[in-house]
């Protein structure tokens, strides 16, 4: 159940090695960076390149366009299209 009313806007996020994988796909997952208007507990929906170890390598920091979404009883996320730009941050 999107959010309807809930703009995209840029965030800075990066790879990281989760402490625990449980109900998790993969070992290499997305978040906020912190000091950002989001939290970095929130979990990032994006494109599957960035959690692609031979692309970017683990602790790349990007900055998208996300959205603060949820799902039936998931709780909040960002959602951002796969098919959008990305820029690699220094």
């Amino acid at each position: 159940m999107a959010k309807r009313n809930e703009p995209y806007r840029y965030c800075v996020v990066e790879s990281y090695y989760p402490d625990s994988t449980a109900g998790l796909h993969g070992p290499i997952h997305i978040r906020p960076v912190a000091g950002q208007e989001f939290s970095t507990d929130l979990h990032v929906e994006c494109s599957k390149d960035l959690v692609n170890p031979r692309i970017y390598p683990v602790g790349t920091r990007f900055r998208i366009r996300v959205k603060l979404t949820d799902r039936l009883g998931n709780g909040e996320f960002l959602y951002s299209y796969f098919g959008w730009p990305v820029e690699v941050v220094e």
